[in-house]
């Protein structure tokens, strides 16, 4: 009988492989190939013109071609195939991405244009076309953003603590997660609205104060805290607790000693995306704070400005000439992000610092 031979590796799969450095000096080389060809397509032009989103596109277009084709070269069609496929999960990736790398990309570009010392410490006030700054805005931003968030998160994580520890099983703890998730799609103008009518009518109509801001935003900012600390306290070990109260710890000792420790890094983190969800809101500060071109630092009194009202007025209502507002405008919108950066950068050290050390750490 004769053997019937198997057919050789090389028939099947190439003999070569691709070095592992070769497939990232592919990408480099395809983003690189694609900055330049809409960088000469944009000469002459605005640099905020460049089609950044674009570009990253047909970048990853060129990748996935050459990738292809040179794995189906010098090693197999079947390794051609799972580099390709890896290739398109990893464009998928980049696609979510790029909304928030052409956004960051146009507000770096067209904010720096005054992005300077004038902006950070000059106001509008006596201030017509070019010149003039936002310190007035950026304080105000500052202030009613700590005011909700002085509000917003004792109230917050109080109503998340009775959820998950007292409230199990209870009507009004359903009760209050029913509200607190109606409450969380509440649009923000409805808040502004709200907290301005309640003004209207204790105080007096067409009251605009800074302490009307921050409690407009803490409506919108509780229902974040509290869904966000609630799922962090579940997931607290309950052998946690047991220890805890077979040594005869209180519960309230309990929660405050062991349960918050525990996820206070996560807690953290859920105050900070509650602060970033309401800091860039316009709408209910336009009704409850209005504007103003100079400095105001008292809550209780007199409208004050903020940059998100400050990036919108400016933006909406351009005098002359209209590039001076336009650019006013961006580097409100710069700043704003910065902030936001920097609120997370500290969340990152206080959820560092603050969190329970383990023997690995």
């Amino acid at each position: 009988m004769t053997a019937i031979a198997a057919p050789s590796a090389s028939a099947t799969t190439g003999s070569g492989r691709l070095p592992r450095r070769m497939p990232w000096m592919l990408l480099i080389a395809s983003f690189a190939i694609s900055a330049v060809v809409f960088a000469v397509a944009n000469l002459g032009a605005d640099p905020a013109d460049f089609n950044i989103a674009l570009a990253v596109v047909v970048g990853m277009l060129i990748y996935m071609v050459l990738i292809f084709a040179i794995s189906s070269i010098a090693e197999s069609r079947r390794r051609a195939v799972d580099r390709l496929m890896t290739a398109l999960v990893s464009a998928a990736f980049v696609l979510a991405l790029l909304p928030l790398i052409s956004l960051l990309y146009t507000v770096v570009i067209n904010g720096l244009a005054r992005f300077d010392t004038e902006f950070f410490t000059f106001s509008m006030r006596n201030i017509v076309g070019a010149g003039g700054g936002a310190i007035h805005a950026l304080w105000g931003t500052v202030l009613i953003t700590l005011g909700a968030t002085v509000i917003s998160v004792p109230i917050g994580l109080m109503t998340s603590i009775y959820l998950v520890e007292y409230g199990q099983g209870r009507k009004l703890a359903r009760g209050i997660t029913f509200l607190v998730d109606v409450m969380t799609g509440i649009p923000s103008i409805v808040a502004g609205l709200f907290i301005y009518s309640v003004f209207a009518l204790l105080v007096a109509p067409g009251t605009r104060i800074g302490v009307m801001g921050s409690l407009s935003l803490s409506v919108l900012m509780i229902p974040v805290v509290v869904r966000g600390s609630e799922e962090l306290l579940r997931i607290v070990p309950n052998e946690l607790r047991e220890a805890a109260y077979a040594l005869g710890v209180p519960k309230w000792l309990t929660i405050l000693r062991v349960v918050l420790p525990t996820s206070i890094a996560g807690i953290t983190t859920s105050v900070m995306l509650a602060v970033a969800r309401v800091i860039g809101e316009t709408a209910p500060l336009l009704l409850t704070v209005g504007m103003v071109q100079g400095m105001n630092l008292n809550m209780f009194s007199g409208q004050m400005a903020t940059l998100p009202v400050f990036s919108y007025m400016q933006s909406k209502y351009p005098g002359v000439p209209p590039d001076a507002y336009l650019d006013r405008a961006w580097a409100a919108a710069l700043a704003l992000i910065l902030i936001v950066m920097v609120l997370n950068l500290i969340a990152r050290w206080v959820a560092k610092v603050f969190a329970p050390k383990t023997a690995g750490r």
